[in-house]
């Protein structure tokens, strides 16, 4: 008979959407088959569920899911379908019984084993494949049942993976707990008779790593998991409640190795049911990179070790400390970190002694063989992983012997940059490799730990080179406090367990995808939501939140600053709009997938700019100065309004979890609160001594009337404002703005003495209420020939000035306009402004060679996207010489150059990337103008193996500033031209290029780009 564990039903009347799966094979929908060769099967139809079968020897992690499975149902459909052990009786049968569900694992499930006899069901396909699991519906699987659903894994997360899946499709997401993500509901629930197929996912552990935990996720799961205090030993709250909650959402994720939290916890030593709920969940239990044989460092050895932790001189207690962690791990599945870093995740204190880690990897190697002797495993069956970061690297491009079949992890920068991945000679061991990546990080040169800063394309970029460089034995991301990381997660996941979905053309789909998942929109408003993820992911991948400072963004030149303030605002507005649109009980996932993200990352970055100019103004005499001191205090005030509607949510579910510091850091550590960006003020009723006005030209730091450091060289009896125009400056004019230079009131009148300068405002009034106007200055092209004249006059006029003889002030401001047109018929990027800016991506000509070709990564980097050699495994992985390579071909039409001396000078911003082919395939390409030789470009320098170039780091350096400038000079007399990039090394990544003519200045995101004709 079948023992059924519950058994209610409810039936619900409701809408079918579409199924919402991310990357999957469908399998599921919500209406029966119809059409020739289509069948189905009923899940829930009519108000009865399809019991639920399995064996009561399968793996206790199975029966457990199956749980979940059919909880699973009951929120879609309203029903909850009966779980029973199958006992081999036949009562239920008959005419009027409902099909069953049966599930199990291969080889271990005796009602698998069953099936399989009795239908001669062929199993081949899964047989052996580690986590692979397939679908159908058969017939007569067991004595008196004539058709039944079969769920079979390879093994027991096979068998899991294959529940979730299910459950995905159905309409509950991974983050349904998590991230308050609520279950779209329907009444009837089918599944295709072909089912669904998984075989071997392309990375073999999947992990996640909680790091950096304090003070967001350890404050939450204090508040939420104890009673106030933690466990005895380390006061940790990150006990079986915790981890059995995070178990579950990793194997939705189809994730399956964890490194737990660390730095005040100890994953055995917090609670004994931790390790216990891993494996029985089905999770693989590892540590970090420094932390070697699941020993916790330094907590653990704080506790119970005695003397330095130092192998050179206290092997006699660090080897035993060593064994326990071996032995109270060999019954769970376990992947042991071996080697060895220096207490507090520092170099070893012996320095670069190979000798000595050879000998640490041999003595641990020993303790396994002696730990799992008997069991029949040997040395070479036990999962191990040698981590190699920072210094570690350098032990082994130095020289040091790993044995074969331990995998070795390669690093990341810390920030998202791959240092080095399996060169040709390393990918045939049999321990293979994998990669140890950041979406959170603490160290120099600040840390990020507050907030999204991952792009989609950048995580893609640097995992499919993994991917193609075979690094895919395992793969682990440190996610610091787990939220607000939630759909970055998913993504490396989701990659990981199976690649071949996922390319440069469906990158968008994998967000919309989640988008529809999660808020259960349509297509339009998931698409909205992709765009409001990808320029939030943008902003904050620019420039990390904590290297935020006032002079990022340029507050004088290209408008920069005012181009990202309208970047916040529209964000804030498509976001929100989204926002108040969903119903009541979706609001409370997207703040937290979304919505908060983009409300505390604009007003942060609005918050610095306002600082920036608040600094600005008060250099330059402006009265509007206190506004924007005002304005920065409100928003300081803000971020912390944002942060509590996060932790008030749902009756303060998530309390704590935004706590994380992120405002005014000095040096790389976090500070202990956040303080407001420095503002200075002025006196409120005295004026300004040079006048009742404030003229400031676009372009300046400085400020008329009167004697101002920026005005000229000397900073006194400096000349009158000058400002260019030119046909194809990208914003099409020039501003001037007038404040007030103190309180007192005036209005003002701008005039012209040429019919071909117009002004946008004529005349206007300045007062307390309106401190500020804008003025826009165009030219009438039609009308100008060569090279012309102008001015722009204004005047204040105060009919109560605050000092004798202000009555009427004057200030003109000279234009130089030149209406310089390319020859007729060229087609290309036209100078303006000074120089030519360039989008990788908006190439004239791309030409391939052996099958590569430069192919756009969409919604990359700083601006737009950026480009790179595809396939990069191309030409068996090989390079070529300057100027054979597939290349990319832009015509330029230039005026001038520097200096008028036939020289430009051309920058190109290419991604932060390291020489991840080794130290003799350093990143190169090559670049030339019209037939000039190409000259080779080789922009990351050497590094000492196991450290950085010292232009890497810094509050300056190249990942501060997400960018790498390459200059190089050219000859490029006025006139056409054509500029060419070529291939030498894949992996390049260029994301734009600057052409100087004469008068490019400095900003953070580069000139805007420049009219093409």
């Amino acid at each position: 008979m079948w023992t059924a564990y519950a058994s209610w039903s409810v039936l619900l009347a409701l809408w079918t959407p579409a199924v919402q799966a991310i990357g999957q094979a469908s399998c599921v929908s919500f209406s029966p088959a119809s059409g020739s060769g289509s069948s189905s099967f009923s899940v829930v139809s009519g108000g009865r569920a399809a019991p639920v079968l399995v064996s009561s020897d399968d793996w206790p992690g199975v029966q457990r899911a199956a749980n979940d499975f059919v909880n699973d149902i009951q929120r879609v459909t309203g029903v909850l379908p009966t779980l029973s052990n199958y006992t081999g009786a036949t009562s239920g049968s008959g005419s009027n019984a409902v099909a069953p569900i049966i599930v199990g694992t291969l080889g271990q499930s005796s009602l698998i084993a069953q099936v399989v006899n009795n239908t001669g069901l062929d199993v081949s396909c899964i047989e052996g494949q580690w986590e692979g699991f397939f679908t159908r519906q058969v017939q007569n699987p067991l004595p008196g049942i004539s058709s039944a659903y079969v769920m079979i894994g390879a093994d027991k997360r096979g068998t899991i993976y294959a529940l979730y899946d299910h459950s995905e499709q159905f309409g509950v997401s991974p983050w349904y707990w998590w991230a308050d993500v609520p279950t779209t509901q329907n009444a009837e629930l089918y599944v295709s008779s072909d089912g669904c197929y998984h075989g071997a996912p392309t990375v073999k552990y999947r992990g996640i790593f909680l790091n950096d935990e304090a003070p967001a996720l350890t404050n939450w799961a204090m508040e939420k998991y104890t009673n106030g205090t933690g466990s005895a030993a380390t006061d940790s709250p990150f006990q079986a409640g915790f981890y059995t909650a995070l178990f579950e959402l990793m194997l939705r994720l189809k994730a399956n190795y964890l490194w737990p939290a660390m730095w005040s916890s100890a994953f055995y030593v917090d609670d004994p049911l931790n390790p216990y709920y891993a494996d029985l969940y089905g999770i693989v239990m590892g540590t970090s990179h420094e932390e070697p044989m699941t020993r916790s460092t330094p907590v653990e050895w704080d506790l119970y070790g005695t003397g330095p932790w130092d192998y050179s001189v206290n092997n006699a207690s660090i080897y035993p400390f060593w064994v326990e962690g071996a032995e109270r791990s060999k019954t769970y599945e376990t992947l042991y970190t071996v080697g060895m870093r220096g207490a507090g995740d520092l170099p070893l204190a012996e320095g670069q002694n190979i000798q000595l880690l050879e000998q640490i990897v041999s003595d641990q190697r020993g303790i396994l063989e002696n730990t799992f002797n008997g069991t029949g495993k040997t040395i070479t069956e036990i999962p191990q992983m040698w981590c190699l970061y920072k210094e570690v690297q350098g032990y082994y491009e130095d020289g040091m012997s790993v044995p074969d079949d331990i995998t070795l992890m390669w690093t990341d920068d810390n920030w998202g940059n791959i240092r080095r991945f399996p060169v040709a000679s390393e990918m045939n061991r049999t321990g293979g490799a994998g990669v140890y990546y950041h979406f959170d990080y603490v160290g120099d040169p600040r840390n990020f730990k507050w907030i999204t800063t991952s792009q989609v394309s950048k995580t893609y970029e640097e995992m499919s080179l993994a991917v193609d460089r075979e690094a895919t034995r395992i793969w682990i991301v440190n996610v610091g406090d787990l939220k607000p990381y939630e759909m970055d997660i998913e993504f490396f996941i989701t990659y990981g367990w199976d690649s071949s979905v996922w390319n440069l053309d469906n990158l968008d789909s994998f967000v919309t995808s989640w988008a529809q998942r999660e808020f259960d929109v349509q297509t339009s408003a998931a698409t909205q939501i992709t765009g409001i993820i990808g320029n939030l992911t943008r902003l904050n991948a620019r420039r990390t939140p904590e290297l935020m400072n006032s002079t990022v963004y340029s507050l004088t030149d290209y408008r920069e600053a005012d181009n990202v303030l309208a970047e916040c605002n529209s964000l804030v507005q498509e976001s929100t709009q989204i926002y108040n649109s969903l119903p009541s009980a979706y609001q409370p996932a997207y703040y937290e997938l979304a919505h908060h993200a983009v409300l505390a990352s604009a007003n942060l970055n609005t918050m610095w700019i306002y600082a920036g100019r608040n600094n600005l103004l008060g250099s330059q005499g402006r009265f509007a100065t206190n506004n924007y001191a005002d304005l920065v205090q409100q928003l300081f005030e803000t971020d912390y309004d944002i942060e509590t509607q996060y932790h008030t949510l749902l009756d303060g579910k998530w309390d704590h979890m935004m706590d994380q510091t992120h405002v005014v850091y000095v040096y790389w550590q976090e500070p202990t609160t956040n303080t407001m960006p420095m503002v200075t003020r002025m006196q409120t009723r005295k004026q300004n001594i040079a006048g009742v006005m404030r003229i400031v030209p676009e372009g300046t730091m400085g400020a008329w009337p009167g004697d101002d450091q920026y005005n000229c060289a000397q900073g006194y009896s400096c000349p009158n404002p000058t400002l260019t125009l030119d046909p194809y400056i990208p914003v099409g004019n020039r501003y001037i703005d007038l404040g007030a230079g103190g309180p007192a009131p005036f209005s003002w009148t701008a005039s012209t003495n040429v019919s071909w300068l117009s002004v946008s405002q004529t005349s206007g009034s300045i007062d307390p209420s309106n401190l500020e106007a804008r003025v826009y200055v165009s030219a009438d092209w039609s009308q100008v020939s060569g090279v012309d004249y102008g001015q722009v006059v204004f005047n204040a006029t105060t009919t109560n000035p605050p000092m004798p003889g202000q009555t009427l002030l004057s200030v003109p401001v000279y234009f130089v306009a030149n209406n310089s047109q390319p020859t007729s018929g060229f087609s290309g990027f036209v100078e303006g402004d000074g120089g030519i800016s360039i989008e990788a991506a908006h190439t004239t000509r791309n030409t391939s060679v052996a099958g590569i070709t430069w192919t756009e990564i969409p919604n990359y980097g700083k601006t737009v996207s950026g480009i790179t050699p595809w396939p990069r495994t191309g030409d068996n992985g090989g390079n070529f010489t300057a100027g054979t390579g597939p290349s990319v071909e832009y015509d330029f039409y230039n005026f001038n150059t520097i200096g008028q001396a036939g020289n430009v000078t051309i920058t190109t911003y290419v991604s932060p990337s390291l020489n991840a082919n080794g130290d003799d395939r350093p990143l190169g390409f090559a670049i030339g103008v019209d037939d000039e030789a190409p000259q080779s470009e080789y922009f990351i320098p050497y590094a000492v193996p196991g450290q950085m170039p010292p232009q890497w780091d810094g509050v300056g350096g190249w990942v501060a500033d997400a960018i790498v400038a390459v200059p190089t000079n050219f000859t490029a007399s006025p006139g056409a031209h054509t500029l060419k990039i070529w291939m030498i090394e894949p992996a390049v990544v260029v994301q734009k290029i600057v052409i100087d003519t004469g008068n490019v200045r400095a900003s953070y995101l580069g000139p805007p780009e420049s009219i093409m004709v």
